[in-house]
């Protein structure tokens, strides 16, 4: 039986805006906009718990992974005029 992931998991940019008050803030917001694409990619809670163990100790998956938030990262600092 599949568990379906809550609906505000599955927005894709959380708040409707890419614009942040700080570079932290920037850098949460691309943490979360990560999750949430694997969540629209996966939205069945079991499956993703279900894959968890292989990937979360696969040091190229994690490699992988923060790539992803580095690219949402660079494209909220570009958004955000690079806080300047």
């Amino acid at each position: 039986m599949s568990t379906p992931l809550p609906a505000e998991a599955l927005v894709g940019i959380p708040g409707g805006t890419l614009i942040t008050k700080t570079p932290e803030e920037g850098r949460a917001l691309a943490m979360l906009i990560a999750r949430h694409t694997i969540h629209q990619i996966q939205p069945d809670l079991d499956i993703l718990k279900a894959g968890r163990p292989g990937y979360s100790a696969d040091p190229a998956m994690l490699t992988a992974a923060s790539q992803v938030v580095a690219i949402e990262f660079q494209t909220i600092a570009a958004a955000n005029n690079y806080w300047r």
